[in-house]
């Protein structure tokens, strides 16, 4: 009788599960991150949104533009209690004003695998030291305080801002998935990337080289790029 060898994976030696996100606070050097709350965050969100003429930042997102303050609001009062996904409000620390927000969602917790999505990241937040350091808070978090073993990051092929981000962020692209979903009334190929626990202390290390003071100059322009391979 002839025997096939199959191959399998490493065995588990010790069970590392993803923990559930408590929403505590995440303090960084130039931002932190509050539990989403809409009586606090909602005016000074929507006032940064107004800034987006003609809603582009929203093309990828789930939902279309919202109309005014009012609605807007009420739909951050709707994502303030869930717990899968649990919303972050990123915050400027110097002027103490929300400028955008994101969520970890997807917790597979047997797996210890968590996503970081729903990105919105305002015109005054994008390209600064703060909206990289917020991206930076959720990945520590993930990792150093969730123990998750697999950080996700996925998004609509065609979005190349997101893509751009998810590459200098040190996450690896794992290939599209096609016709993943439908949103908008229109497909979407999806494409993913990850950051394992193995590759956590090399990003982890480049992110802090990175966000130290001296890299800044007066006006919080970098000196040197981030360096994360």
């Amino acid at each position: 009788m002839t025997t096939i060898d199959r191959p399998v994976g490493p065995p588990i030696t010790t069970q590392q599960s993803g923990k559930a996100p408590d929403l505590r606070l995440l303090q960084g050097q130039w931002a932190r991150l509050e539990p989403l709350n809409a009586a606090s965050h909602g005016a000074q969100l929507w006032a940064h949104n107004l800034k987006d003429e003609g809603g582009l930042l929203w093309t990828y997102m789930w939902n279309e533009p919202h109309t005014n303050e009012k609605e807007f609001t009420a739909w951050l009062a709707e994502r303030e209690p869930m717990r899968d996904p649990w919303f972050y409000s990123f915050i400027n620390q110097t002027a103490g004003q929300a400028l955008g927000m994101g969520a970890f969602m997807r917790l597979d917790k047997a797996s210890g695998v968590i996503e970081i999505g729903h990105i919105w990241m305002s015109l005054d937040l994008q390209r600064t030291r703060e909206a990289t350091e917020c991206i930076y808070l959720m990945m520590r978090h993930a990792f150093d305080d969730l123990g998750v073993r697999r950080l996700e990051w996925k998004c609509d092929s065609l979005n190349a801002a997101s893509r751009r981000a998810a590459d200098r962020f040190g996450f690896t692209f794992e290939g599209v998935f096609r016709q993943h979903m439908i949103y908008k009334n229109r497909n979407r190929d999806t494409a993913w990337y990850a950051v394992i626990d193995n590759d956590w202390p090399r990003i982890k290390a480049g992110f802090e080289n990175w966000l130290v003071e001296s890299n800044f100059n007066r006006h919080g322009n970098q000196k040197a790029k981030l360096q994360v391979a």
